[in-house]
């Protein structure tokens, strides 16, 4: 299912039924695509417009990112539920024999490192986003700052409750499955934290200024 191309409606009863998927990690990602969709619209609002002529050159850089990352979000939505239908597709496997074993726990295995990969590169892409819109906030156009700032706020959501599904599938890997994911896991954390926080801080000072 590409759950791009549902109404907003019917994506968000999808998300409320019983079934597993659409879940919070294909809920991030959609947050994701939608904080670009405010960065590209800020952008817009800013480029061409002499009273923020200050703010043009990072207005264009941060459209141009923004721009393809909004296509990006939908498809690892999509991508996101779907390794978590394959994870259980894997529990659904037999494992009456120890070669229907092995190869039901390989399964499993690979689905959920993919499960985890999948946020992974959502979050690293919300951090990008992230970097941009701290000076997005203090050049841009400050009638939209305040965009700027729900841009910040779904970025980070995005990236935040991406790292909860790497986390709670890399937690059920032996250490041998995904070591460069887990090797950046800290120092990525790290950043999302401060970055969100620099976003609030220049959105603050752009409206009291």
């Amino acid at each position: 299912m590409n759950w791009m191309d549902l109404s907003l409606r019917d994506f968000q009863g999808a998300i409320a039924s019983s079934s597993p998927t659409p879940g919070g990690g294909t809920a991030a990602a959609v947050a994701l695509g939608q904080a670009a969709s405010l960065a590209v619209m800020v952008s817009d609002l800013t480029v061409g417009k002499e009273k923020w002529r200050a703010g043009w050159e990072h207005a264009e850089t941060t459209r141009s990112m923004a721009t393809p990352m909004m296509d990006a979000a939908g498809t690892l939505a999509t991508e996101d539920s779907d390794a978590f239908d394959d994870v259980m597709k894997g529990f659904g496997m037999p494992k009456h024999t120890e070669d229907e074993k092995s190869a039901r726990r390989t399964a499993i295995r690979e689905a959920t490192l993919r499960a985890a990969e999948v946020p992974h590169q959502t979050a690293t892409l919300a951090l990008e986003l992230l970097n941009h819109l701290p000076e997005l906030a203090r050049t841009g156009n400050a009638n939209a700052v305040t965009d700027v700032g729900v841009s910040g706020l779904l970025a980070s959501a995005a990236a935040k409750g991406a790292i909860f599904n790497v986390e709670i599938n890399l937690a059920g890997l032996p250490e041998a499955y995904g070591q460069d994911i887990r090797a950046q896991l800290d120092e990525l954390k790290e950043n999302i934290r401060l970055k969100s926080r620099e976003v609030m801080d220049a959105v603050r000072e752009r409206m009291e200024s």
